[in-house]
Parts: structure tokens; sequence; C-alpha cells
């Protein structure tokens, strides 16, 4: 029998919106399939490069199918390779769990019938999963990579790369997000495939949606920040409407985001260790803050009140969580201090610039307290001092379908010595997108302009 054999025939650059990448495409001795490596950075020698083998899946990369999880996870491995800073995707050109795509799609109308995804392969004369890794095995060993931390929630594909020679030093996960479409496939991968995934705890007869590969880099980032810093890392985010709106003309309460966004956002609440709002928030919504609607534990309300306004009968001095930090000025008057601080608030009197502005000193007294990670959710003049402060680390954007026509979620970003507006607004990089039901969510890191 023919040993296997593979040949790297050509690489190129592909720039991509999470980087520059080198592509290379490899012939072998077993098919005649194009079977691709995507590199970044220098990987050649280096111990424990964050690798990615992924299957080919034409309606998920291609089409993004909402039945699987591959887009997601070719996308999701992408962005981790990039934010790693060197890694190696490879593209095994072999469709539908290896049985083609003829037969993905003739099980995939089994499926809609009833039949699970392993039971749909079977009827079709083919077993549950007929793809081959050997080939990836052979493309890793080219490319002089010693051991890897492969990006999967498969065990058999660890098994299959380590008997094949591949040291796998450690596995990634890439957990999915669940829709209405996916569910129960994924449910299947878990009981009959053996699949590590973490699909959440069912809430009101439905699913949580797990989001775990993005919370779990988000609080990396968030404690790696930290540690470099010193200062509480930030997560700005909010949901607006296609017009931008935030909240009505009025400032009237505004219900925008729908319930799968809603989800999403107390899961990261959950994930920080305080939620910051400014005091028109609470006078006009009378928050609670914590989390409702994800498990996990409930973060430390920040709020931002210069003329101590806050109400002693308001809802985050009584609802599930921590106590209140509130935060005010040097002038703020005392008997407000007292009466909040008597309600079990905790009032810290800042120093600020002459705009009122106070967030630096905010940064370093919640640094003392042992805050790493902190989610600013609005309104309008707290979005705008933080953007216009240049301190956001990750910005979350949840646009719903709706025109509303009210109030903006920043007023002008520059400061008074500032020549152009434009030059005060940052861009941001790593941007991904997501659909939550009908809600589509920005992602990203602000890149300030010098």
């Amino acid at each position: 029998m023919e040993t296997l054999s593979v040949h790297r025939l050509t690489s190129t650059r592909i720039p991509t919106i999470d980087g520059e990448f080198t592509l290379s495409l490899y012939e072998n001795s077993a098919d005649d399939k194009d079977h691709l490596a995507l590199i970044y950075g220098e990987v050649e020698g280096q111990e424990n490069v964050l690798v990615r083998v992924h299957s080919e899946c034409f309606t998920g990369d291609v089409l993004g199918s909402l039945r699987c999880d591959c887009g997601e996870q070719l996308n999701a491995s992408m962005r981790r390779i990039a934010e790693e800073g060197g890694g190696v995707l490879l593209y095994l050109r072999q469709e539908g769990r290896g049985i083609g795509l003829l037969n993905k799609l003739r099980a995939y109308d089994l499926q809609d019938e009833g039949y699970d995804t392993v039971e749909a392969n079977r009827l079709l004369g083919h077993g549950a999963d007929e793809r081959d890794y050997s080939i990836g095995a052979h493309i890793l060993q080219d490319l002089e990579i010693p051991s890897i931390r492969l990006l999967t929630n498969n065990p058999e594909k660890i098994e299959s790369l380590e008997a094949h020679g591949i040291d796998v030093s450690d596995r990634v996960p890439l957990q999915p997000h669940l829709n209405q479409h996916n569910t129960e496939y994924l449910q299947t991968k878990v009981d009959r495939m053996r699949h590590l995934l973490e699909l959440g705890p069912l809430h009101d007869g439905k699913r949580d949606n797990a989001h775990g590969t993005d919370v779990q880099a988000l609080q990396q980032r968030a404690t790696e920040h930290f540690q470099t810093t010193g200062r509480p890392f930030v997560t700005l985010t909010y949901a607006q409407s296609l017009d931008g709106s935030i909240a009505t003309d009025d400032g009237s309460p505004l219900a925008i985001s729908g319930s799968e966004s809603m989800s999403f956002t107390h899961q990261l609440r959950a994930t920080h260790d305080a939620i910051l709002v400014g005091i028109g928030t609470v006078l006009s919504d009378d928050p609670r803050l914590n989390v409702r609607h994800s498990s996990g534990k409930h973060p430390t309300p920040v709020v931002l009140d210069s003329q101590l306004r806050f109400p002693t009968d308001a809802r985050l001095l009584s609802r599930e969580g921590p106590k209140p930090i509130i935060a005010t000025n040097d002038k703020a008057p005392d008997d407000r201090k007292h009466a909040l601080e008597a309600e079990g608030a905790t009032v810290v009197r800042l120093s600020c610039d002459p705009r009122g502005i106070c967030l630096d000193p905010l940064m370093e007294d919640l640094a003392e307290r042992g805050v790493e990670s902190v989610m600013v959710e609005g309104g309008t003049e707290v979005i705008s001092s933080f953007m216009r402060q240049q301190m956001v680390d990750h910005l979350i954007l949840t646009v719903a379908p709706m025109f509303v026509g009210g109030q903006r979620a920043l007023s002008t970003l520059a400061s008074d010595t500032d020549d152009a507006e434009a030059s005060s607004f940052p861009e941001l990089d790593h941007v991904r997108y997501r659909w939550l039901g009908k809600d589509l969510v920005l992602e990203g890191m602000p890149v300030w302009p010098e």
C-alpha cells in the first residue's frame, strides 16, 4: 500500500478582516482534492501552536446556514488565531463529515422528517462520522510544528491526530451559539458523538445561548488588561434602533433589543465585576442591573451621580446582588450622602476636572476595590464620556430592526481643543457580527486616533 504523502504546491498572501494570512494549497497521494492551510504568523518549529482542523461545509462556511455551527467555528477560529498572533487553520475537503455534499443534503431532508444527524447518515448507508485526519496530520508535519493546541469540541479529532503522530498538548473549546435550527443537532453531537459542548441550561422552556467562546476570550482579555495596566477593562455595550436611537425623544425608557439579545446581555453582565450607568438611567428606568436571564454572579452596580439625585427607594438598593457604588464629586450634599449610605450604598467622592468628568479617579478607585472589569451600559452622557476619554477596550452594539427618531447614543466626542470632531472618533478592529433573533450584534475593539 502506497505511503500517504502531501506536497505544498503554492502559497500566497490573503488579507482578511482578522489580519493577513498565508494560504498554502496542498496535493496528496490519497485523493484528488485540494486541501488548504491558512497560516498566521511564524509557526515553523514553534511549540503549542494554536490550530484548527476544519472540515469543509459549503452550507455553513459559504451560505451561513444556521443548521450547524461550522461557519461560526471557521470564523471564530480565524479570529482566535489572529488574536493569538500565530496559528494554523487546516481546511480539509471532506464535506458532510466525509459523506459528500449530495448525501449531506439528503441527510438534511431526513432530519426534517424527524431523524437526528446520526440516524440520517446511517439510513443513507454511511457512518455517523467518516472523516479522516491523516492528510491534516501530514500537512502539520510538513509545516514542522512540534506540538499543537487544538481548537475543537471533538475528542475523536484529537485521538485521530495523535494516532498519526501529532502532539496535541491542549484542547481549546469552541462553544457555539444556539438558535432554533441547530439546538437538536448540537445536542445529538453531545449525546451520540462525544462532543464536549456546554449548551447551557433550560430557561423558560428554551435553552440559554452559551456564547462560551466569546465570553471566555473576553474574560481572558479583561484579566490580562488589568494585570498589565492596573485599570479595569471596560466593555461598552448598548442597543440602538436603525436610526441610532437608544431612547425616545423625551428620554422615556424604550425596549429595543429582543429576548435573545437580552439573554446575551445578561451573560455579559455575569462576566464583569461591575456594571456602570449614569444617574439619568436610574431616574428614568429604575433598573436592577443584575443577572436574571442567565446564570452567573451579579455585578456590582456603579452609578455616576454628581448631585446625588439617586432615590433612596431605587430598586438598586433592594434587588438581589451587591449594593451600588455611587460616584459623585466633592460638592455633593452631605445629607444625601448620609441618607444613601444608610440604605447600604457606598458613596465615593471623586476629584473631577472642570467639565465634571471623573472617570480617571473612578477607575483608580474601582481598581483599588479589586474590580478588574466594568460593563458600561449608558446612557448618552456616560457613553459619550467614556468614548471621549478613549476609555473603551471592547464595544458591543446591538442594532434592532426598528426606527424611533429619539435620542442618539453619542453626543459630540470632540474636546474643546479639537479642530475637527471626527478626529476623536475611533474605528473598530477585529470586527465580527452575529444575529440574535432579529437583532444584529456588532462587536469589535476600538482603535483610537493619535
